[in-house]
Formats: structure tokens, C-alpha cells, sequence
């Protein structure tokens, strides 16, 4: 296990000797520095666990504004690094007021040695937690980058881990010429997940042919799925070519197919069985090859249960299935879809962000969408406010009593910060004008998250 460091940065050298031995004692290692340069000298030589800093640092000097000047410096170079405060009467206020702006905490003079090493041992298992996270963070956003890098997923915005699982089968799956059946419920997502599976399948340049075959009427799903020759029914005047044949070569999306009647699954099964079929009124069998992926927000196996779902049309429509989860159940993709529809001009509240990820969104992605396309056209001066949502009270309450505000949302995760920087084309500014940072800022985070390269 390695051994924590912490650097003391006071210019009483009596003071860095004591706390220099108490930390011995306790199995820690220390490293002095008498000034404020110098300790930024070993902050940025060595790695450092945990800052104890002084207030003052001149002799004739008792307002705490050298102190508040060292931990500026330090944060901007180290914005999670733990800072303790050592301060006499006169810079408590000062201290107080650090630790708001992020300080770990403050110790007066004299200190107790007990309370100081509880204090140290809590915030370095702190820290150590924190790096955990990060690394284990920077190994998930490196996953996602492969896949991005590997596959074409459309513009798809996520953050999930429940989505990123579901991307990578889904890419696993789509050269494969088997049928897909993708499951979840309305608004979801499901078409974008067909999108994907044929952007990456190996008829990816074929005709990608999309039909609502739940919305069509039962006497007329015959003719829009396999056509019909001039005059075969009444108004029909010239030759109608069906989806089929439409999509040959490439993919057929059968969206809600759950919906079909039980006469329209027959003549389905029967193309999936033998890719032949003849246009209504006509007598040439026609033969096409189509990858066939379907889509349904109905409990299929329920249905077949019913007698209102053919148990052989399933089993050839579910070769693969790909389950996709309800917002509610990935909330991590919640705010990076938020603002992928609000675009690069508009920002969230901090309040409006905590009711966005509290509500449960019965609509799914698609009444998110609806609901910051109103936030744009409702919101003053390009921040999007709880009132510009117009989601439920309760919602709004909730989020307020857990401590929101109507300011701009701070710290952007290492997510943000890299699907800003691509979306700006490596432009630094518009990526920060696009997080609502600026430069400098995004540069610090950036710095962070070890987002350097």
C-alpha cells in the first residue's frame, strides 16, 4: 500500500516540525516548504495526497490574504486535491470562507492532534476513493471512444452504462444476417437502435425501408408490404411497388409490430420463411433478400399467451433481441440528451438540471425532447429555467428542497467536457462557450479528468 504524502506549507518551521512528527508517528510521510513558492515548487514536482497550508506568511501580516491567494494557486493546479487551513483568530472568517470555495477544512491554533488525525485519515480515504472513480471513469470513457471509433452509432447522445452495454451488442450483432427484434417502450428509442444495427450490418449501403406496420389498415398491410398490380382493387390506377421490394438488398424496419393483426403476421411469415411473395392481383413470384429487423413496445410472449401473436412469426423475428430500458432506468443519459436538444447556445439552470434527473419521464426520450423544444422557445437569456420545463410541481418542489438554483449548472463531468470538444471540431472556445465555462476553466477540467490528449 503506498504511503500518503502531505505537503505543509508554513513559514514557522516549528509548526511543519510538530505536524512533520505527528504524521511520522502515524505512518505518513511529509514533505515542508516555507513558502508559498516553494510549496508550489513540490506540488508540482512530486505527488501529493493532502495540503496543510498557513494563513499568513509575512510577519507583519494577519489578514489571511496571502493564505487565500496560495489556495487559489493550488486549486487551479489541483481542482480535487484536499486543502486544510491552519489559522489564528484574526483569519478565521477568511478560512471559513475557503472552505465554501472548497477547502476540506480548517484548523485553529492550537490544534488537537486526535481530531487533526481523524480529520487527515477521512479525507485521504477520500481522495483515494476519488482516484479510484476517476480511473475507473477514464476506462469507461475509453471504451466508449473504441466503440465510437469502431462503429457508427448515428449521433446516438449517452452516458449510461446500461446503454453503452446494449450499444456494444448491438454492434456485435449487426453484420450478422439474422433478424433483430427490439424490445422497449414508446418513445425509447427503438427506431434509432434499428439505425445502428443497419448503419453497421453488410447492407448498410442497401435501401434502409421503414414502415409503421401497426398503423396500417388491415386491408390495405397486403399492399403496402408486397404491392399490388394496376387495378387489383378499387382505385388503384397504375402499379404500386411494396415495401419488400423496396427494400431489397437492404433492411425492412417493422415498427410496432406487435400491432399486426393476425392475418397480416400469416403473410409476413410466409415472406420470412421463403423471401417470395406476389404482388397483390399479379402472378409473378417476386424473390427479394431482406434483413428484417422489428419493433415493439408489446409483450409479445404475453400476446402470444393471447392468441393475438403468432408464436412461429416470434421465433423468426426474435433471432436477436435487443432490450432497450426505459430514461428512467439510465438516467445518466438524461442530461447529455437535455442538452444535446437544447443545442450549443442555451444552458440549464442548476435547478433545472436537478428536475430534469428527478423526473421519471413516462414519455421516455422522445417527451424529453418535446419538453426542451419548448424550454428553447420559452427561456431569457439562454438559460433554461425550471419555469421554461413545465413539468409537474411535485417534481419542481422536490428539486428545489434538495438544495437547486437558478444559476447555471457548475463542474461538467469528464463526459461533457469530451462530447463538447468533438462537437466543436477541437475548438476550444466553442467547447467551453458550449459548457457555459470558460477557456481557462474548461483547460483546468480538462486537466482533471486527464483529458489532455
Amino acid at each position: 500500500m503506498t504511503t500518503a504524502k502531505i505537503l505543509i506549507i508554513d513559514d514557522n518551521p516549528d509548526i511543519a516540525q510538530a505536524l512533520k512528527v505527528l504524521f511520522t508517528i502515524n505512518g505518513m510521510a511529509t514533505e515542508q516548504a516555507l513558502t508559498p513558492e516553494l510549496g508550489l515548487q513540490k506540488l508540482a514536482d512530486g505527488d501529493i495526497d493532502l495540503v496543510i497550508q498557513d494563513m499568513n506568511f509575512s510577519a507583519d501580516t494577519t489578514s489571511g490574504q496571502e493564505g487565500v491567494a496560495l489556495f487559489h494557486r493550488i486549486r487551479d493546479m489541483h481542482p480535487d486535491l484536499p486543502i486544510i487551513l491552519i489559522t489564528a483568530w484574526t483569519a478565521l472568517e477568511t478560512a471559513i470562507e475557503l472552505v465554501k470555495a472548497g477547502a476540506a477544512d480548517y484548523l485553529g491554533k492550537p490544534w488537537d492532534d486526535d481530531k487533526l488525525m481523524v480529520t487527515v485519515r477521512n479525507l485521504l480515504k477520500l481522495g483515494a476513493l476519488q482516484r479510484a472513480q476517476n480511473e475507473q471513469r477514464g476506462h469507461v470513457q475509453a471504451k466508449k471512444r473504441q466503440l465510437e471509433s469502431e462503429f457508427n452509432l448515428c449521433g446516438l447522445k449517452y452516458q449510461s452504462q446500461s446503454m453503452y452495454d446494449l450499444l456494444r451488442i448491438t454492434t456485435q450483432i449487426a453484420h450478422a444476417e439474422v433478424s433483430v427484434l427490439i424490445t422497449g417502450p414508446n418513445g425509447a428509442g427503438k427506431e434509432k437502435i434499428a439505425e445502428i444495427v443497419q448503419a453497421n450490418s453488410s447492407c448498410s449501403q442497401g435501401p434502409f425501408v421503414k414502415v409503421n406496420v401497426g398503423a396500417l389498415p388491415k386491408d390495405l398491410v397486403e399492399a403496402e408490404l408486397f404491392g399490388a398490380e394496376a387495378g387489383a382493387y378499387t382505385g388503384i390506377s397504375k402499379r404500386r411497388t411494396g415495401r419488400f421490394e423496396l427494400a431489397d438488398g437492404g433492411t425492412l424496419f417493422l415498427d410496432e409490430i406487435g400491432n399486426l393483426s393476425l392475418d397480416g403476421q400469416a403473410k409476413l411469415l410466409r415472406v420470412l420463411e421463403t423471401g417470395e411473395f406476389e404482388r397483390i392481383g399479379g402472378s409473378d413470384t417476386i424473390r427479394v433478400k431482406v434483413r428484417i429487423i422489428s419493433a415493439t413496445n408489446t409483450d409479445l410472449k404475453a400476446a402470444i399467451a393471447a392468441g393475438s401473436f403468432r408464436e412461429d412469426l416470434y421465433y423468426r423475428l426474435n433471432v436477436i433481441e435487443l432490450a432497450l430500458p426505459p430514461l428512467n432506468q439510465r438516467r445518466a443519459d438524461i442530461l447529455p440528451l437535455a442538452r444535446h436538444f437544447l443545442g450549443d447556445k442555451l444552458q440549464l439552470a442548476a435547478c433545472a438540471a436537478q428536475v430534469l434527473s428527478q423526473y421519471d419521464w413516462p414519455g421516455n426520450i422522445r417527451q424529453l425532447k418535446n419538453v426542451m423544444q419548448r424550454a428553447s422557445l420559452l427561456c431569457q437569456d439562454n438559460l433554461v429555467k425550471v419555469a421554461d420545463l413545465g413539468l409537474p410541481v411535485e417534481v419542481v418542489k422536490a428539486a428545489v428542497t434538495s438544495g437547486g438554483s437558478e444559476t447555471p449548472q457548475p463542474e461538467p463531468s469528464a463526459e461533457d467536457i469530451s462530447q463538447a470538444i468533438e462537437e466543436a471540431g477541437g475548438v476550444m472556445a466553442d467547447a467551453a462557450r458550449s459548457l457555459g465555462i470558460s477557456r481557462s476553466a474548461l483547460y483546468r477540467r480538462m486537466k482533471k479528468f486527464e483529458l489532455d490528449n
